[in-house]
């Protein structure tokens, strides 16, 4: 909202919409006077003055006296511009407002008084939860963003500090059908959103040592906020917009760009140009057609005056000095990206969820060219003093991050084969590094994210553009290496269009090898050419077209290996086995404790997670348990049994096994 206050609000909209009077209200600057002066008392007894008013409406009539009023006196306070009003209406006028203003200021202690009682009684009964407020989508003044509630929200009970928003058990059905029309459109809590102040407040989660003197350059470069946005709640991206301008530098803000993906909602269209008309370093820039988040960045860049750009998600809340550290590095060294610590904003109750320096992950991805996130590796711990100082990041998630202008546009900016979303993120990132840059992760900036479990947003189907995305990366900057994603995909790459420009790059910039970008990034990714065995799993018993299938993302972590119908495809039944006896794709090893076989991180000490293959009696038997992998008579569930050669349901093939990359340290199958 203008302000946070209704009756300043109110005093607004009561004013003449076409009068310069409005005109000149309408400057930020001056309209945060009339808030705060209202704020303050001063004024009360003018601002709502009828004979006032009527003056008002006499200026409108001929608009000549103010506008002559108001070009001299260009700069006024809100005070100022009662003063000469009041003059205008002439000297018995400010006599009588004199003796009226005497007899007020004896009664206002007693009012005062009273008034907080009955605000003390108010809050005691008001509801848990009243209804968010309704923001209409065709606001023409400011009244239209007040509340058609008959109370407002009580926003230093809701969410502030980051803390959670709790939906009491007995909401009414009206407020249960609000609540799921919020989710099914965001995917999140938006009920719970629009409850929460628009500039509420967060913890500062910074480490002791991000905010010691002179520990940051006194010269910074400005940079421009780019934020892409399609359909976006209201209050989800009204927060992300003045997290930044409320915790930012000023001068460290060139502009905040704000890109519409093509949106439909009514409120992102006239309801938001005229919010935002209020922050002159807030710019709205409109694609003409749905682009997609690629170009819709592109797009922000192309509008962009910053020497600094800084991509924000439209679904953030920036934490306290969250600039300063990413522009710092920048400073440093322009070859220098630099991400954020993202924390994790709760999609149902936005509690705010940050973690210590000590807690910072890096990022990497694994053969299916997915993002994930590790540890920081003790050589990276090494090479620091303090934990609050950046750290090296193979990858970066790609949603939140800084870079020099220039730089950007030296790599390529984003690949234009690119569709829609994917893997930008793994591009920008390898060429970062193999082309004379470096990544970091800043664990002294912390930003805010809603994490969603699932996309709102519908596209054409059709196409697999993930994959095609994918597959154009992995020409362009994989080398050798590309072989092993496409194995995950079953060698068909598709239609993936020309690369050609893009190799050129590559070579016009003299980038470094894959292999270099491993040996040296990214030491800890396990390699695929170094399986023993590599393919789908598949068991010879009852037919013959049962095999090992599971996907091993996070949070499929823990849980049972699942059994599927062979399908030649890769994907959740591409498994490999390492020198070390582990069955495992990427980070996800098989696990056996007892119980289920279950997928678990792969953690390099063998024990529950060792696996003997033999591949002449076909049999995959557990290093300490020394039982065997089995399947059902029903084909459904993945068993341990005693050893027996002759069950054929004890019988696997391992895919691509080479017996000549065996480790002389793996023991003999008993």
């Amino acid at each position: 909202m203008f302000c946070q206050n209704s009756r300043a609000l109110s005093f607004y909209a009561s004013l003449p919409t076409n009068t310069c009077v409005s005109e000149f209200l309408m400057d930020r600057s001056v309209f945060s006077d009339v808030c705060e002066t209202i704020n303050r008392g001063e004024a009360f007894w003018f601002c709502e003055n009828r004979r006032h008013r009527k003056r008002l409406k006499r200026w409108q009539a001929s608009a000549t006296p103010a506008e002559d009023l108001l070009s001299s006196y260009n700069n006024v306070s809100i005070s100022s511009l009662c003063r000469l009003i009041a003059k205008e209406d002439g000297a018995e006028m400010r006599m009588l407002f004199s003796r009226r203003l005497r007899a007020v200021w004896s009664r206002l202690g007693l009012v005062a008084l009273v008034l907080w009682g009955l605000v003390a009684l108010v809050l005691l009964w008001q509801p848990a939860l009243p209804s968010p407020p309704v923001r209409s989508s065709s606001s023409s003044a400011a009244s239209s963003y007040i509340s058609k509630s008959t109370s407002l929200p009580r926003h230093d009970l809701y969410g502030e500090e980051g803390k959670p928003v709790v939906l009491a058990s007995n909401i009414s059905a009206d407020v249960k059908k609000l609540i799921d029309e919020g989710w099914e459109k965001n995917a999140f809590n938006q009920y719970v959103s629009d409850l929460i102040s628009l500039h509420r407040t967060l913890p500062d989660p910074r480490d002791p040592w991000c905010k010691e003197p002179d520990r940051f350059v006194r010269k910074l470069p400005p940079t421009s906020v780019i934020i892409c946005f399609h359909n976006e709640a209201w209050s989800v991206l009204l927060r992300t917009v003045h997290s930044v301008i409320d915790r930012s530098p000023k001068e460290l803000i060139r502009e905040i760009i704000l890109v519409d993906d093509f949106s439909n909602m009514a409120h992102l269209k006239r309801q938001l140009e005229e919010y935002m008309a209020m922050y002159p370093v807030v710019k709205i820039v409109r694609a003409q057609r749905r682009e997609g988040l690629i170009r819709a960045r592109l797009l922000g860049a192309k509008h962009a005056k910053g020497p600094v750009l800084t991509y924000l998600d439209s679904h953030c809340e920036c934490a306290e000095g969250w600039l300063e550290p990413l522009l710092d590095r920048i400073a440093r060294d322009p070859t220098t990206v630099v991400c954020p610590v993202i924390d994790v904003i709760d999609d149902s109750t936005l509690e705010y969820h940050w973690r210590d320096a000590g807690g910072v992950n890096v990022g990497g991805f694994d053969w299916n060219l997915q993002f994930n996130w590790h540890v920081i590796p003790e050589r990276e711990k090494k090479r620091h003093k303090n934990q609050a100082e950046p750290v090296y990041s193979p990858t970066m998630a790609g949603g939140l991050f800084s870079i020099d202008k220039n730089f950007f546009e030296r790599l390529g900016t984003y690949d234009s084969g690119f569709d829609i979303w994917g893997g930008e993120n793994l591009e920008l990132s390898f060429k970062t590094w193999m082309c004379g840059g470096t990544l970091e992760i800043v664990p002294c900036s912390h930003v805010g994210h809603i994490f969603r479990k699932r996309s709102p947003y519908k596209w054409k189907s059709g196409v697999n553009v993930l994959k095609r995305n994918s597959v154009r990366l992995a020409e362009v900057w994989m080398d050798e290496y590309s072989k092993y994603y496409y194995q995950r995909v079953g060698n068909d790459l598709g239609d993936y269009g020309d690369v050609s420009s893009r190799k050129e790059l590559r070579k016009r910039l003299k980038c470094r090898s894959f292999r270099w970008y491993l040996d040296t990034v990214f030491p800890e990714l396990f390699i695929p050419g170094d399986a023993v065995a590599s393919g789908e799993v598949r068991n010879l018993g009852y037919g013959g077209k049962t095999c090992l299938d599971s996907p091993a993302r996070k949070n499929n972590m823990h849980k049972p290996v699942g059994l599927y119908p062979c399908h030649k495809m890769g994907g959740n039944q591409y498994w490999m086995l390492s020198k070390e006896g582990e069955i495992r794709r990427d980070e996800a090893c098989l696990d056996y404790a007892g119980q289920d076989v279950i997928l678990y991180p792969c953690h390099g000490s063998k024990g529950n997670q060792l696996w003997i293959y033999n591949h002449e009696t076909n049999t995959i038997q557990h290093g300490s348990s020394k039982k065997c992998l089995a399947i059902s008579e029903s084909k459904q569930r993945l068993l341990m049994a005693e050893c027996n050669l002759r069950a054929l349901e004890q019988h696997w093939r391992f895919e691509n096994f080479n017996a000549s990359k065996l480790s002389s340290a793996q023991p003999e199958q008993s």
